[in-house]
């Protein structure tokens, strides 16, 4: 009988582990745990933005810390994104994605800034429209 690469064979990539038993509870602990603080967060959230419970001025930073925390909440315990062996090329990824999102949004708020200093004043506008 043939036993090389398939489902019985000897094959498997890095990282792969044997298919589980058909029980799916041991996984199942992680993703109650990732939602209950889903929700909390999403909720400390919205009573952040609703309520004067903090100092008007530190709101939205509170609002982008609780932000990050969702992000990371998400990132752990539903994406599995760990810095464990196994998972080297997913926190490449990430970082080379977050560096894209940094670079794109940064370069936005650079040509946003410098937009009205590059624009022609407003009564010369004027006058040419005439």
């Amino acid at each position: 009988m043939w036993t090389g690469p398939g489902p019985t064979g000897g094959d498997r990539a890095p990282g792969d582990r044997p298919a589980p038993e058909s029980d799916f509870t041991p996984g199942l602990g992680s993703y109650v745990i990732g939602l209950t603080l889903a929700v909390l967060l999403t909720a400390a959230s919205f009573t952040v933005a609703r309520y004067g419970l903090v100092w008007k001025p530190g709101v939205p930073i509170l609002l982008v810390v609780l932000a990050i925390a969702q992000m990371g909440v998400h990132l752990v315990f539903f994406l599995h994104i760990t810095t464990g062996p196994d998972n080297t090329n997913n926190v490449m990824a990430l970082a080379f994605g977050t560096l894209i999102v940094i670079l794109l949004i940064g370069g936005s708020l650079w040509i946003m800034a410098n937009l009205n200093h590059n624009m022609m004043p407003m009564d010369e506008i004027m006058k040419r429209q005439r």
